[in-house]
């Protein structure tokens, strides 16, 4: 009876040594796990107990890190050359763009008959559009292949909102959009102020090339300065609201003559100035809102 007694604590106490060093095990494997996500290295799992099991845990482990290693340098390679394709596209676009508008200059100062002259106008109507979508591919090619340095001050951003939106007038009135914008006290903010200014005069552009009604600007203090663009849209269920602000996303129908980069390049922005952005769609209106850290 006592040898059997000795047997089992023998056994006991093995099987607790051999579960310590099981949990020692599994404990430095995820050791190794967060180093590999902290350092971001490559370094594979490895093991020093002799498991078979925990070896093929190991190793199975080790080929799926290499596998999603894969696919990550695919994927970065990928955008890569989606970078350089805007890029390229965008500076080969403006040379025929140049020579285009030339030639229509030189046709306006010809002797033209009213139908002629017509047919000119909307040509240069047409070119003129063609020319900021060239811009928006060259300006958000400019903006993910550069590393920006930062000129942060401390400027008055509802100053710099009513500027922008008085500038833009003329453009509202052309797709007779009424603005409805209360002046608040000055608010400032410690930015840059010429992103600031490109995100502000890109929502303005998103508002009038989208908008079916009233455009409604907010400047407000909270925790952080928020700039607020709401406008009522058209076809409102087509939209998907959670990717507004992804590279070409042109879901609805209201968007279909755009490049689907305004809003990505406003999100680029904000996030260079540590800012952020948000879209929300309620009773089929949109409402983008940017906050600023105060200054």
């Amino acid at each position: 009876m006592m040898v059997a007694v000795c047997i089992l604590i023998i056994i006991i106490i093995l099987l607790a040594i051999y579960i310590v060093f099981m949990e020692l095990q599994l404990k430095n494997i995820n050791k190794q796990l967060d180093k590999r996500l902290q350092d971001k290295t490559r370094q594979p799992i490895s093991l020093a107990l002799q498991s078979r099991k925990l070896n093929t845990l190991g190793a199975n482990i080790n080929r799926c890190l290499k596998a999603e290693e894969t696919l990550r340098l695919k994927s970065v390679n990928e955008e890569k050359r989606v970078k350089e394709l805007i890029a390229n596209i965008s500076h080969d676009l403006r040379t025929p763009l140049t020579a285009i508008k030339g030639y229509q200059q030189l046709m306006e100062k010809s002797e033209l008959n009213d139908n002629q002259r017509n047919k000119l106008e909307i040509a240069q109507k047409h070119t003129q559009e063609l020319g900021k979508l060239i811009e928006y591919f060259f300006e958000y090619s400019y903006l993910i292949n550069t590393d920006p340095e930062l000129k942060l001050e401390s400027i008055n951003i509802t100053k710099m909102v009513t500027e922008c939106l008085v500038s833009s007038i003329p453009s509202l009135e052309e797709r007779n959009l009424k603005l409805k914008f209360e002046e608040t006290p000055p608010i400032y903010v410690y930015v840059d102020k010429e992103m600031v200014k490109r995100i502000i005069q890109n929502l303005i552009r998103n508002c009038i090339q989208h908008s079916s009604g009233d455009i409604e600007v907010k400047v407000l203090k909270k925790k952080d300065a928020v700039i607020s663009f709401r406008n009522p849209v058209e076809d409102s269920k087509k939209i998907e609201v959670n990717r507004i602000f992804e590279r070409f996303y042109t879901g609805d129908k209201a968007r279909n003559n755009s490049t689907g980069l305004g809003l990505s390049i406003v999100k680029i922005l904000v996030d260079q100035i540590g800012g952020s952005v948000e879209a929300t769609l309620v009773d089929d209106k949109l409402d983008i809102q940017v906050k600023f850290p105060l200054g």
